[in-house]
């Protein structure tokens, strides 16, 4: 191998190399060629002296050969941007270290050392956020995936398990508050203002794990006695101007141990638990052992500046963020690749505890809009792989909706076939076979064949294999019953043009639409490409409902009456199946209507008077309540409309879904109307009556303003006024602000001013200034965001504020795709400006241009076009290389 050299650097340092270029095509990683590391790590020491402009780091790392891996003399350890200062091996300076590219290799001579490296990093310069940086004057670390690198050398994968203790000491002025993993074992004051924290971790961890926070924080303080008798020491930590607005993450934190002691049998293991607000984070929020990270915008909540919806975001990465505690962290990643068996294991855990929480059809409507919206277009697309890739470039590119959402689905769907109680025997040996070691995603399902008796062997192809299947059930009558026949095929993905058949678990009944019966539910196992079944049934006219509780992650093709689609919406017992038979009414509408097919195929009056008419059941419907009321007023979106077309026009499926939307509102605008009326006098509380009645009273003004603009506006500001009054919810200003944002009224200019004026001091408010314009249905809303981008407010520096706006933008499918591409080259020219910056930011925004294929060929040219403009500007990180090449195929 070439080790890069120079005889020496400015530094004097005569091991170091100039930087070399990047290749031209970063190198591809593959799974097949995982191999264990050739050195343990058991424990790791760090020792930083704290600034935000210099932080030195200290790392003694314990060393053994590992005798389960090819013996090794050299130790590899990854870097990025580093430079050492200093290498020790055993005490003594070594000299013949060397670098190869940003690795530091050091050759042992014994089986056995402790190797010291000292370095120093400028967490102030740190821009990618990933590391240790400083946000705000504080420091902060994101280490997963490969972010510990940018803080020492260090074999940094995720099967290296270490114990770490880890010293800081800093001005006390500038961080009183030292946090770092596990348990606090000692503090105290130093010289000159400064003092010190001690803390240990005694549970192996790899190096994605490690965090470190450093800062003038408040805390929010409170405990937890777990089910063993244990008192766990809880704390939010948030800066002085939040305090108080952590009330809901606590609570939420203390329902998620307790759920997870209940349903999983999961206790927590240190004596303290913290977690610590961020406002400068690429991700979401990162579970590091004893020590989660947060993104601000899931811990911070009050009624006047968070929603319905943000408070379930906060309860539900809360829970998920704790629930890694045992199916992440206890039990680890081997390798990149098997991202999906913590993933996608947590976030059916924490589905499942929302449900618990909340209302459990509510929430499965809500998760499986999100990868219908998310993971639907990702599998059918370029950048479509399995929920276990088989390579990568960057593996940050593949934090996806499908290793996390679809690998949900693929779990969820063992727990259907095998039943809650054999799951969770199937889960419980599965922590116990693998409790503190780096695993697989086979190791998950061999415990559940074993544990839970299940015969997975051809239900691993959902590991393996990349796409949607698609399911096509026929019905025919029979003597003493009905004959379903189902067929699956699953499209052809890159890389992977033939696929096999999935055994895919159907819940199934037969209603009887000429008795109103409703039939009893069973489960179906399709395994074969092709498959019949006879069902037993007495009546006439049998409807079938199919997927019920969307039982499995497929698309369900079946040629059901419009008279069959209005009983099921109008009357099935299975919540999701109505809202399914609701979404395929409107969808099969909205595509002729695309199509510019001749309406009487839905009869006289055409699809959306089937439409009005079990809307207007809906609206009067005092079976259900009003959350669930809001999520069947819910049009499919422009999105999921275009993916159910081979090709699809934007425009045509704008203007399409606008008409009926506006055709309704006028055609049930006395119901509308009633329905905002009656849910307005409904108090504000946090109960499912009050949330219920919020979501239907903006769904009601939805369907107002399209069709009738100037009475939407009225309500919509009256509802904006009332919402600022005392008691006032941020769900309800946020919901007529909306409606406002995509209106001609002189209301719309006030209002947003207003709301401005008002939340300028909060961050994530002022967030949601620039989401609601962006995505409005504003006739201008392309300029209104030409507009923001130059607001004084605005900066590409943080996540939130970049993706609140442009993120928001994208998903505004009309002004995305404006038809000269003035949208294509905005989202181009910021992936550009981006990328230097933030490249794991950057690469978010090239997934909705490398659609391309799927869009008109005239607006397709146009994206291709942008696209080509980003692979061809020089050094593009790995990140967005990645994402633009796969794209461009």
């Amino acid at each position: 191998m070439d080790i890069a050299r120079t005889p020496s650097t400015p530094d004097g340092n005569p091991h170091l190399a100039d930087a070399p270029p990047l290749p031209p095509t970063p190198p591809m990683i593959l799974r097949e060629d995982y191999r264990p590391f050739g050195w343990l790590v058991p424990n790791v020491r760090l020792d930083f002296t704290l600034g935000l402009a210099e932080t030195t780091v200290r790392a003694d790392l314990q060393v053994a050969r590992n005798p389960a891996a090819d013996s090794t003399p050299v130790l590899r350890l990854n870097g990025d941007g580093l430079n050492p200062l200093e290498v020790l091996v055993d005490g003594a300076v070594m000299n013949s270290w060397v670098m190869e590219g940003p690795d530091l290799l050091v050759t042992l001579p014994d089986d056995a050392h402790t190797v010291t490296i000292t370095t120093r990093i400028d967490p102030a310069a740190n821009s990618q956020l990933m590391g240790l940086y400083a946000s705000g004057g504080m420091l902060c670390t994101q280490c997963e995936a490969e972010g510990f690198r940018r803080i020492t050398f260090f074999p940094d994968r995720p099967d290296v398990l270490s114990t770490y203790r880890v010293r800081m000491t800093g001005p006390r002025a500038d961080f009183p508050v030292l946090l770092s993993n596990g348990d606090l074992v000692g503090s105290g004051d130093g010289a000159d203002g400064t003092h010190w924290a001690e803390w240990h971790d005694p549970w192996p961890k790899p190096s994605y794990l490690f965090a470190l926070v450093a800062g003038d924080l408040m805390v929010q303080r409170d405990s937890f006695t777990t089910m063993n008798g244990r008192e766990v020491d809880l704390g939010i930590y948030v800066r002085a101007e939040d305090e108080g607005r952590t009330d809901h993450a606590m609570q939420s934190l203390k329902r998620s141990m307790k759920w997870d002691e209940e349903v999983f049998g999961r206790e927590y293991d240190l004596g303290i638990f913290n977690i610590v607000a961020v406002s400068d984070f690429n991700m979401g929020a990162m579970e590091n052992k004893g020590l989660n990270v947060f993104n601000t915008k899931y811990v911070l909540a009050d009624p006047d500046t968070a929603t319905d919806g943000d408070y379930d975001a906060v309860e539900g990465v809360i829970a998920h963020e704790y629930f890694h505690n045992w199916s992440g962290n206890r039990i680890t990643c081997r390798d990149w690749f098997q991202l999906s068996l913590k993933e996608g294991f947590t976030v059916l855990r924490d589905q499942l505890f929302s449900q618990d929480m909340g209302s459990a059809p509510v929430k499965r409507i809500e998760d499986v809009r999100v990868l219908r919206s998310v993971q639907f277009p990702e599998d059918s697309g370029p950048l479509s792989h399995p929920i276990r890739p088989d390579s990568f470039r960057e593996i940050s590119n593949f934090y996806t909706a499908t290793v996390y959402n679809k690998g949900a689905e693929v779990i969820r769907m063992m727990r259907t076939m095998a039943g809650p109680e054999r799951f969770r025997a199937g889960c419980d040996l599965y922590f116990q076979r693998h409790d503190g070691e780096a695993a697989t995603c086979e190791d998950f399902v061999r415990a559940m064949e074993d544990g839970a008796g299940l015969d997975l062997r051809q239900f691993r192809r959902w590991y393996s294999q990349a796409g949607t299947p698609q399911v096509r059930v026929a019905v025919a009558s029979v003597e003493g019953g009905v004959e379903l026949t189902l067929s699956q095929t699953t499209p052809a993905t890159p890389g992977q043009e033939g696929k096999q058949a999935v055994p895919i678990p159907l819940k199934l009944a037969l209603h009887d639409r000429a008795t109103g019966t409703l039939g009893e539910e069973t489960l179906l196992m399709l395994t074969g490409a092709e498959q019949r079944v006879t069902l037993p049934h007495d009546g006439d006219a049998p409807v079938l409902s199919v997927n019920r509780g969307f039982s499995a992650p497929v698309v369900i093709r079946r040629d059901l009456a419009p008279d069959d689609l209005v009983f099921l919406a109008a009357r099935d017992d299975d919540p999701f199946a109505r809202y399914e038979a609701m979404q395929d009414l409107v969808v099969g509408h909205l595509l002729s209507a695309v199509r510019g097919e001749a309406p009487e195929k839905w009869g006289a009056e055409g699809g959306r008077a089937a439409i009005r008419d079990v809307l207007a059941t809906v609206l009067a419907d005092d079976g259900i309540d009003d959350l669930m009321r809001g999520e069947l007023l819910i049009l499919p979106g422009e999105t999921y409309l275009a993916e159910q077309l081979p090709v699809a026009d934007p425009g045509r499926i704008h203007t399409a879904r606008e008409a009926l939307k506006g055709w309704l509102g006028q055609a049930l605008e006395g119901e509308f109307l009633a329905l905002h009326h009656r849910a307005s006098r409904v108090g504000n509380g946090f109960d499912a009556e009050a949330k219920g009645a919020r979501k239907v009273k903006t769904q009601a003004l939805v369907f107002l303003a399209a069709g009738n603009p100037g009475l939407a506006a009225e309500l919509a500001t009256a509802q904006y006024d009332a919402s600022c009054e005392p008691g006032g919810t941020m769900t309800d200003r946020q919901g007529g602000l909306l409606v406002l944002a995509g209106l001609d009224s002189p209301a719309r200019t006030a209002r947003l001013l207003d709301f401005y004026n008002r939340h300028q001091d909060n961050p994530l408010v002022i967030d949601k200034w620039f989401s609601l314009q962006a995505q409005s249905l504003h006739r201008n809303a392309l300029a209104h965001v030409q507009a923001l981008a130059q607001h004084p407010d605005f900066t590409l520096r943080n996540p939130n504020r970049a993706r609140s706006l442009f993120m928001a933008f994208v998903g505004n499918a009309n002004a995305f795709h404006a038809p000269g591409g003035e949208g294509y080259r905005m989202i181009a020219d910021t992936v550009l400006a981006l990328d230097p910056l933030n490249p794991q930011t950057a690469a978010r925004f090239v997934p909705p241009l490398g659609r391309w294929r799927r869009i008109e060929p005239g607006r397709a040219a146009l994206m291709r076009e942008q696209l080509e403009r980003i692979a061809a500007a020089p050094r593009l990180s790995r990140d967005t290389f990645e994402q633009v090449s796969r794209s461009l195929g």
